[in-house]
């Protein structure tokens, strides 16, 4: 019924002319009603890591494997979230798929949805409702696990060292669940280490030019002109940032340099880590489509999907590393 309604509406919508019918094919014919119809929201575009799980999400949500996706990207703003799940709950989708910006803010959209009788799927990011029966499935990451994974690292490059640890934090978009788990992480780190010192935290909202821009700022005030062991970077658009304002201000990174660690693992910052410019890159698999399509045929077979997947994760230094590994990665 939903997908004979939405075909209703797609058609309604290309008689009056619209140029933005998501359901239209290439040969102007009206959507064909036997596919599964996705609603998803993208958070945007504003990291590499964001780019290549869109990508993953479209290569397998296609009419050949008996889907129609309709794609909204946010463009960072909550806002243009949930109005778009508003959409897609007007469309009667058959299921809609959320990268939730931050976690707060979602009870209300979510009723709606599960009134509608449209289950949810959060990929990446949590979302903090008082009812966990408003989204069906999440699939993800477990960001606590890898900032754990950067402090021990951390632990045992600096274990000798008798001198203050001196550390600049740079968090992702505030409140959104990598931001959240990666600085509990390293907040934990702190607390229970007398001699690692935080010497600033930054807010770099998982990009490379704000990153950039607070970094250099920072660097150029009198409270910044002094010795930095490690830059904790929440994602590898941060640490780019970061790398090319230390450089800029004098600052060598790497071995005998600054520490910079990263979180995601691009091929970008992995070819930094070979060239020894980044002490550690965490992994953060963005590559999620397949893992969501599974939840979608499990209740499309009736079946109750996993509630919480996490993927699975490592982290490299150079060491880890050959330009044959990197160039064979998909992201």
């Amino acid at each position: 019924m939903r997908r004979m309604l939405l075909a209703a509406l797609l058609a309604g919508s290309l008689a009056f002319g619209s140029a933005c019918g998501a359901g239209a094919n290439s040969s102007g014919d009206s959507p064909n009603e036997d596919l599964t119809v996705i609603g998803m929201s993208q958070v945007g575009a504003e990291s590499d890591w964001r780019v290549a799980n869109s990508e993953s999400m479209k290569a397998v949500f296609t009419e050949e494997n008996g889907y129609r996706l309709l794609f909204d990207d946010a463009r960072q703003k909550q806002e243009n979230q949930i109005t778009a799940i508003r959409r897609f709950i007007q469309q009667q989708v058959d299921y809609i798929v959320l990268m939730p910006i931050s976690e707060s803010g979602w009870d209300s959209v979510l009723q709606e949805a599960k009134e509608a009788g449209i289950p949810v799927i959060l990929v990446d990011r949590m979302a903090d409702v008082e009812d966990e029966s408003l989204y069906a499935a999440h699939i993800g990451s477990d960001f606590l696990r890898e900032g754990r994974l950067a402090v021990s690292w951390m632990e045992d490059a600096f274990r000798e060292a008798e001198d203050p640890v001196r550390i600049i934090h740079i968090q992702g978009t505030p409140g959104s669940t990598a931001q959240l788990g990666r600085t509990a992480a390293l907040e934990e780190g702190i607390a229970a280490r007398e001699n690692w010192e935080l010497l600033a935290r930054l807010d770099g909202d998982f990009t490379q030019a704000k990153t950039y821009e607070v970094m250099t700022e920072y660097l150029s005030s009198p409270s910044g002109r002094g010795d930095i062991d490690v830059v904790y970077c929440e994602n590898d658009n941060i640490a780019f940032g970061a790398l090319q304002a230390l450089e800029e201000q004098g600052y060598p990174c790497g071995r005998g340099g600054v520490s910079i660690i990263t979180f995601d693992a691009t091929r970008g910052a992995l070819t930094e880590c070979l060239r020894g410019k980044i002490s550690l890159a965490v992994e953060c698999n963005p590559l999620l489509g397949p893992l969501v399509e599974e939840a979608v045929r499990a209740m499309e077979a009736g079946r109750t999907p996993e509630k919480h997947r996490y993927v699975e994760e490592q982290a490299f230094t150079g060491e880890d590393l050959t330009e044959a590994l990197i160039e064979g990665r998909e992201y």
